[in-house]
Formats: C-alpha cells, structure tokens, sequence
C-alpha cells in the first residue's frame, strides 16, 4: 500500500502575503481578539481583557508579576515554531522585519518589553499554514499591528494609516513621516535611513553641520541638495578639474569652515560613474584631508592612490 500524501497545493504568493506588512486600513478587532484568545487558550489561559492603543508608541503593558508570564510562556512556543519554519523567505526579513518594524521599534524612545508584529511578523509566519497554532498567528498577520500578551492582558495596537516607500520598497518619504499611526506618532525616513524630522521636512544647511550623525547629515544634504547647501554654507570653491575616471563630469574642491565634530577637512564634489534607476547620475560629497588643494589629489586619495595615479583612470564607478 502506498504512503497516504497530502494533495499537492499551489505555492503562495509570498509578495501577496508580505502585502499584510503595509496594509493600512483599521485593524479587524474581533478577528485579532479571537486569534489571541486562542494562544492564551494553548497556555490553558482565559481569554485576557483587551487594550487597543492607537500605535506602538502609545502602548504601555502592564508588568507580569507571575513566576512563569504569559509572554515567556508564548515566545517559548514561538521559539519551537520558529525552529519548524524558519523565515518566509530572505527577501521578506529584509523588506518586513529589517527595513519596517526594526525602524518603527528604533523610533519608540521607552522599552517595549516583549511583543509581536501583528502584520510585520509575515516575515517568518508562513502564509498558508497547515497548523492550528500557525493559523492563529497567520490570522493575526492579517487582522492588526503590534500586541503586548501580558497576564490578564493584552494591548493592541492599530495599523498605521500611511507607510510609504521608495522605489526599493525602503520606508521614505519627502514630504513627511514615512510612516504615521492613527494617533499622529510616525517616523520619519529616507531611504531606509531613520533621521530626524527636520531632515524630511526643513533642512537647512546650519541644521546639517551641526549634526554629528554622517548618516543624517549625508541623507539631508541628498535632500537639501548639493548646490542648495553650498550656497547655504557660503562654500568657497578653491579648484575644479575634468574627472578623469568619469569623462564628461567634474571635480569640484570646497573649503570647509571648521566643525565641532570634525577635524579640518576640504570638501569634494563628485558626479557618480554608476547610473541610477531614473537614468541620473547621483553627485556626492567627500570630506577629505585639509591639505589636499586640487581636486585629483583629493579623489585619488579617497581610492587610495595619488593624483597622478587617478589622473589615469580610464572609468570609475
């Protein structure tokens, strides 16, 4: 006699599925509640009372004082589920749990204490489990944002009303948080960068060179643009050159005035040689030593070699 097998199924659709990450349309309350009462009731735990709060930020769950917590007991289960299934799929850690919940988490300024995603943990819930525990978890991905299990307790909180993204699928957004909760709590984002607000909506060349932070100020001047905050800065070009590695572009040398954080250092202005997605060509700045005074010297420096070596090139990227 033959081994019985289950009939064979399609694959899912794991961009549909990840789709439940970045929905923003309100939470199905009864759908969520029903599918925590069943994890508690795995526990052997009564349904707890639910508090719904309108984004992560606002949660505040009350602390378990029982020797063997809900929570515990939970991510002891999910640690076994975990080990059975593993994650979706690479690509959805990096685009659900790396480049969304990870950023809204880094946001929050008080401690979390355990919790779940809701829709952000269909990075490692499968999408069409053959298992009852996993349907829980599955509905959940469905149904509401972020959840705090606690001992007679759960707080909930709603989807976001807006999560925007770039054309990488990194949170972003020009014109304001890059993610914003029915209360008004958001993040701001560029790129997959978080960074202040000021960055997205008013930045302004003093705001960057005060800022420590490379990776703040290197996404505000993107945003500010390069001619805009050289003019702001009141920049003095002290040499310019054809860039050798990148025919048809230009090297431009700036005196920088001096910077809390920084020590002395020249500024050059390059042109990318790699082309990006809408066709351009992205100009960046380097901070290189003060003692460089043409523009070669400074770009063959940051390869690592001289000006006369640079000046050689036949194509960078």
């Amino acid at each position: 006699m033959s081994a019985s097998r289950r009939p064979d199924r399609r694959p899912p659709d794991i961009s549909q599925w990840l789709n439940h990450a970045f929905r923003t349309d309100s939470a199905d309350r009864p759908a969520a509640e029903a599918a925590i009462a069943g994890l508690y009731a795995l526990l052997g735990k009564p349904p707890p009372r639910f508090v719904w709060v309108r984004s992560p930020n606002a949660a505040v769950p009350p602390p378990s004082s029982s020797p063997e917590p809900v929570e515990a007991r939970l991510a002891t289960r999910v640690a076994v589920l975990r080990r059975r299934c593993g994650d979706v799929s690479p690509e959805a850690r990096r685009s659900v749990k790396e480049s969304v919940a990870r950023l809204i988490r880094l946001a929050i300024p008080h401690s979390l204490g355990l919790h779940w995603y809701g829709q952000q943990d269909a990075y490692w819930v499968p999408p069409d489990p053959d298992d009852p525990e996993l349907t829980l978890w599955a509905t959940l991905v469905r149904s509401c944002g972020w959840w705090w299990p606690r001992d007679g307790v759960c707080v909930i909180a709603e989807r976001p009303l807006a999560i925007h993204t770039d054309e990488e699928g990194r949170l972003h957004s020009a014109t304001g948080p890059a993610v914003v909760y029915p209360d008004g709590w958001g993040v701001h984002v560029w790129h997959g960068t978080r960074v202040p607000s000021w960055v997205v909506e008013d930045p302004t060349a003093a705001r960057i060179n005060q800022e420590y932070n490379v990776e703040i100020r290197r996404c505000a001047v993107e945003h500010l643009g390069w001619p805009a905050y050289i003019e702001q800065s009141g920049l003095r070009v002290l040499s310019r050159a054809p860039d050798p590695g990148n025919p048809g572009c230009e090297l431009q040398l700036y005196d920088l005035p001096p910077q809390k954080w920084h020590a002395p250092s020249r500024l050059l202005l390059a042109v990318n040689g790699s082309v990006e997605r809408d066709g351009t060509r992205r100009r960046y700045g380097l901070r290189v030593p003060a003692g460089f005074d043409h523009p070669l010297d400074a770009a063959g420096w940051s390869y690592g070699l001289t000006g006369a070596q640079y000046a050689r090139l036949r194509r960078r990227t």
